[in-house]
């Protein structure tokens, strides 16, 4: 091989080295974007707390470490009820939570966890993903510097725990009860004193008896928290949360800030955690209620009609206040109620009609 030759050979092959390793140095030297989650729940803890971590988990694997999640539980950096302003302030990226816990900074952010008499998880992904839920979702987190993704849900919950029976309304005059929301202000139209506590405290208050009953969630969580060693009475169903729904809360600078595939990809994840957590609450908790009432002598018990009345003058009550209280709080109302009514009427023909028949073959 001539000189020349050698020279001209030696330059494409330098040139395309340049090349390949111009192509590949994007993918070498992308940008990493550190996301510290604050939650509500405590570590380990079954579905609210493991459906947190494996959403924080799921970020980082899908991102291929691009999104370097950092997660801490309930009192590891915040308390728990700390970690809306910690995430609003900038000081960690998101949280997850149950939004209804914000109800003081607005009452409308109920609404995007669970209101009394109202939708149940297929009726509320109707509302959120077709009807207009999403968008004042956006606008009631957005003054306040956040964004919000559903990422979680655990169904119809169990009305509570009570240290003695509920035979008529007049019984939760002067009940302590925890019970966070617009339906512990329900309660309080009806003479109770809600409280307002993380799940984390519950146990020692119910033992202490600081508090006379509690609402958590359903038999799997509640059974891990072992109520049971301090009131027997189990009731059922709650008018307080149909359909909880969980938050994955952003603050709005750092998710404006993300490239739109990273926002797709947390879109995606919290979209799959939404789906998994509904079928491990139901995969899990007649089972645990099993357990409850054969391990522990737990007392099961439906709440009358005449207390269910009561339930609903109560918020029939507090829903007008609500609506007063802004415009917002009285458009997110007038969208759920629609949604409520026009969807909650066709589930009535569908999933209602078709349990009610199902079961009464079936002796169920």
């Amino acid at each position: 091989m001539d000189r020349r030759s050698f020279i001209k050979k030696a330059g494409v092959a330098a040139g395309a080295t340049a090349a390949t390793t111009a192509l590949a140095t994007p993918a070498l030297s992308q940008k990493t974007t550190d996301l510290v989650v604050v939650a509500t729940w405590p570590r380990d803890f079954p579905g609210l707390g493991t459906g947190a971590q494996r959403l924080a988990a799921r970020i980082d694997q899908l991102t291929e470490g691009r999104i370097k999640v950092q997660y801490f539980a309930a009192g590891e950096r915040v308390g728990a009820f700390d970690s809306f302003d910690e995430v609003a302030s900038g000081n960690a990226q998101a949280y997850h939570a149950a939004d209804y816990y914000w109800k003081g900074k607005h009452p409308a952010w109920a609404y995007f966890t669970s209101v009394p008499f109202g939708l149940t998880h297929g009726e509320h992904n109707a509302w959120i993903q077709h009807m207009g839920g999403q968008a004042l979702w956006d606008e009631v987190a957005g003054g306040f510097g956040l964004k919000c993704l559903m990422s979680g849900s655990t169904g119809v919950q169990m009305g509570g725990w009570f240290n003695k029976e509920i035979e008529s309304a007049d019984d939760l005059k002067g009940l302590k009860m925890r019970i966070p929301g617009l339906g512990g202000d329900v309660m309080a139209k009806l003479g109770a004193s809600p409280v307002s506590l993380p799940g984390g405290q519950i146990y020692e208050n119910l033992v202490s008896g600081a508090i006379d009953a509690t609402e958590w969630v359903g038999p799997w969580n509640d059974f891990f928290m072992k109520f049971y060693e301090a009131a027997k009475y189990y009731y059922y169903p709650g008018m307080h949360e149909a359909g909880s729904t969980l938050s994955f809360g952003m603050n709005a600078k750092f998710w404006a800030d993300l490239p739109a595939i990273d926002k797709e990809i947390i879109k995606a994840a919290c979209g799959e955690e939404h789906v998994f957590s509904m079928s491990e609450y139901n995969a899990n908790n007649g089972t645990f209620l099993a357990k409850l009432i054969k391990e522990h002598g737990v007392q099961l018990r439906e709440f009358s009609d005449d207390i269910y009345d009561s339930f609903g003058e109560a918020a029939a009550a507090v829903f007008e206040e609500t609506k007063s209280h802004s415009d917002l709080a009285a458009r997110t109302h007038a969208s759920f109620a629609a949604a409520r009514a026009d969807v909650g009427g066709w589930m009535k023909l569908s999933e209602g009609a078709y349990y009610q028949q199902r079961n009464r073959v079936l002796g169920l």
